[in-house]
């Protein structure tokens, strides 16, 4: 954040406070966190993140199966 607010020019009073409150909102809401299971914030926070772990490992599971099948088809 703190290379972000250095980058940028803010000539409005209120132009700062907007950018930090855009940035906390994409960090809280968005952003993917490695020490969260790839989870953001939010999605922990609220008790999301179970179902989507299951949702993930079931999508997991058909691509492999779908690429096993796609190398047995090769290989014949």
């Amino acid at each position: 954040m703190k290379n972000r607010v250095l980058l940028e020019n803010y000539f409005l009073p209120g132009d700062l406070e907007r950018q930090i409150g855009a940035f906390v909102n994409h960090y809280n809401n968005h952003r993917y966190h490695e020490s969260l299971s790839n989870l953001t914030p939010a999605d922990v926070y609220y008790g999301r993140g179970a179902k989507i772990r299951k949702m993930r490992e079931e999508i997991k599971k058909q691509t492999i199966r779908k690429r096993r099948l796609q190398h047995q088809v090769a290989a014949a």
